[in-house]
């Protein structure tokens, strides 16, 4: 039997998640220094997620004037 393709991970492209780990807001916050060493782990200030767009690329635009 094969495996379903919604089931097989690797090298794909990882979904963005709305809802972090307390150790990955930690990180985020530390990255915007928003966090200190003596806060408390709970009650952690909202940290925004912001989705990765993977899509098509726009076409360039091609000017037909350079044959004067």
């Amino acid at each position: 039997m094969s495996v379903d393709k919604s089931l097989k991970g690797g090298g794909r492209l990882t979904r963005s998640r709305n809802v972090l780990k307390r150790a990955e807001r930690i990180e985020k916050l530390q990255e915007q220094d928003r966090w200190t060493d003596d806060q408390s782990p709970y009650g952690l200030p909202k940290v925004r997620v912001f989705k990765v767009v993977s899509g098509k690329k726009k076409k360039k635009k091609v000017d037909d004037d350079s044959d004067d």
